[in-house]
């Protein structure tokens, strides 16, 4: 039985659209490579900003995923959200057909549609409100990508959308994990979405110095945990997984990934920017999240870390993980991706929780490729290259701008 309820809630599809590629097999092959897909900006000319480097998508085509209404009636946020979400479906196997009232969609964003909100404010400026698209006004509310997948897709079962920006993707994921646990569906969609690459959000991010100025070596600039790091680098894409009930899932003769076996979230009520210096923040999402799981800290085998690759945040999630796990935090291998995909704020976490499935499932932990010198802050075992190891127990973290702090438990079925 789970934690949370009378079902186990399990991962069979995940859908991928990303800097490093698009589909879970594309993504996961080019992670384990050490491949990276951050190069300079070219959505937009970036000259007048600090940071001019992203980790753009550019061979993504929306007409493979939307037929011709669709497309005309979505922007780039809500295709992504659907592509992301056909391909998990695909990936999983699964037919939606009969199954329309019990299935649920959980999207998280940072941003949503402002990206398109921007482009037709210059619209607006330029050539006044006849000109501005009719599509603006379903484009840019919270539940424009819950909403566009569920008339896509048929899915008439609980539709939820939340902004906790960077954590919105797991958040996402847990309140799905814990539908489907409870018996409020038999499963979900649930994942993370972001398109921030705009001049005015860009912007936004670089005056506040959030970002790495690493412009000259792209591929190198997202170094979490490093001495060196100077911040992160903004990305797009989509991350979707489909979770359902174990029993539905072994009853269709379904891959597994892994199980989702607790959530944990809360707030530092400390500031907008900066994380609680304390980390008890961090740390009491990780510990809700275990004993949602009715698993100890010391049954954990692997750390997903956020590593956003920020001076304070990567310190900070240092001292939350040896909170939560004593002196075992210090020994217990923790890999951190962003070098590799950047950071798509609400869509991140998502990715992170499906590497960190993959990992469980094949046994291999993926390297973090630009930690060269760790920062003696950041006193845990980060995986330099990737590693062969079997891990039973993982846990993700992932935090956000206004102290959001999220944690998922996964475990491998198999174990």
């Amino acid at each position: 039985m789970n934690a949370n309820g009378p079902h186990r809630a399990v991962v069979t599809g995940i859908g991928i659209v990303s800097p490093l590629g698009i589909g879970v097999r594309s993504f996961w092959e080019r992670v384990l490579a050490g491949s990276v897909g951050i190069a300079p900006l070219t959505r937009f000319d970036a000259s007048e900003f600090s940071c001019r480097i992203a980790g753009e998508i550019n061979d993504f085509d929306p007409a493979d995923y939307l037929d011709g209404k669709r497309l005309r009636w979505t922007d780039r946020f809500a295709q992504f959200s659907i592509a992301a979400s056909r391909l998990a479906l695909e990936d999983a196997g699964f037919s939606l057909e009969g199954h329309e009232d019990e299935t649920g969609v959980y999207i998280g964003s940072a941003l949503g549609g402002l990206a398109y909100a921007e482009d037709q404010h210059v619209v607006f400026r330029e050539r006044g409100i006849k000109h501005v698209r009719p599509l603006l006004a379903i484009s840019v509310f919270g539940g424009a990508a819950t909403t566009q997948v569920a008339l896509e897709l048929g899915i008439r079962g609980p539709n939820l959308a939340n902004g906790n920006s960077c954590a919105a993707g797991s958040v996402a994921i847990g309140e799905a994990f814990r539908a489907v646990a409870r018996g409020d569906v038999r499963s979900s969609l649930a994942g993370g979405v972001e398109a921030p690459l705009s001049p005015l959000i860009f912007g936004a991010f670089s005056i506040i110095r959030a970002m790495s100025t690493n412009n000259a070596d792209p591929a190198h600039a997202s170094r979490p945990f490093d001495i060196d790091r100077d911040g992160f680098v903004m990305a797009e894409g989509a991350g979707m997984l489909l979770i359902e009930r174990l029993d539905d899932a072994v009853s269709r003769g379904a891959r597994i990934y892994g199980e989702i076996t607790g959530f944990g979230l809360t707030g530092d009520a400390h500031h907008m920017t900066a994380p609680d210096p304390q980390a008890s923040g961090s740390s009491r999402a990780m510990q809700n999240a275990l004993r949602e799981a009715r698993v100890a800290p010391d049954e954990v085998e692997l750390i997903d870390a956020h590593g956003s690759s920020s001076k304070l945040n990567d310190a900070t999630e240092t001292l939350a993980i040896k909170r939560t796990f004593g002196a075992a935090g210090t020994t217990i291998p923790v890999v951190a991706t962003k070098g590799q995909h950047g950071h798509a704020l609400g869509a991140t976490g998502a990715w992170e929780v499906a590497l960190t499935l993959l990992a469980l499932r094949e046994g291999r932990l993926p390297g973090a490729v630009n930690l060269e010198h760790r920062d003696p802050e950041c006193d845990v075992d980060v995986v330099r290259a990737t590693r062969v190891a079997r891990p039973r127990l993982a846990l993700s973290n992932s935090t956000g701008f206004g102290g959001i702090n999220a944690a998922l438990v996964l475990r491998n079925v198999e174990a």
